[in-house]
């Protein structure tokens, strides 16, 4: 598969992107927390995959860990054009503002406040830890994996994994969320952990 991508075989990239677009997709939103910035990430991915097929290694197994780190840089710069276009747009005229009903829907779901106090909490971490977070504890990838996604050695993907764990639980403490076993009361999906110990 590498050789393929490496030598730009198009049905090889299909492949590719059907292997891995939900797996990228997922990484994306966790990092975002916007379902739409999320999928413009899975497409510039793929562009930037495409684009740099010919650094891709040629020895290897997943490509899954390559892509994430792509996916990762892509978030990051995404974020920072965001950044751009509203402060360009905070320099415009303002004009009426309408009235935002979104917290009043959001307190009526019971899982939607959660969700937006675990994202709070998650957004308090600093990008390096919630991007190691992702990659491990939600994208599943193991400590060699996420550091060759980053770029960074596996004993800073470890160090850092444990300190967003510790800020993230603290973080949510603060908010006094009921808490039942490291889980959020009625939440079938772990906001915090076990948080993968496999990984450890």
């Amino acid at each position: 598969m590498r050789e393929r991508i490496r030598a730009g075989d198009h049905d090889a990239f299909g492949d590719l992107f059907d292997a891995y677009a939900r797996s990228v997709y997922n990484h994306a939103y966790r990092l975002t927390g916007q379902w739409t910035v999320a999928e413009e990430v899975v497409s510039l991915t793929f562009l930037d995959a495409w684009r740099l097929r010919e650094k891709l290694d040629e020895d290897g197994g997943s490509l899954r860990p390559w892509l994430l780190g792509i996916a990762t840089n892509v978030t990051r710069n995404t974020r920072r054009a965001a950044k751009r276009h509203a402060a360009a747009v905070a320099r415009l005229p303002r004009g009426r503002a309408l009235d935002d009903f979104a917290d009043e829907v959001a307190g009526r779901v019971d899982d939607a406040a959660r969700l937006v106090l675990v994202r709070a909490a998650f957004a308090k971490l600093r990008r390096p830890e919630r991007e190691v977070l992702a990659l491990c504890v939600w994208g599943g990838l193991d400590y060699t994996a996420a550091a060759e996604a980053l770029g960074i050695p596996v004993g800073t993907v470890r160090s850092r994994l444990s300190r967003a764990r510790t800020k993230l639980v603290k973080h949510l403490e603060t908010m006094e969320l009921p808490w039942t076993r490291g889980q959020l009361r009625g939440d079938r999906v772990s906001a915090v952990g076990p948080l993968r110990e496999e990984n450890r």
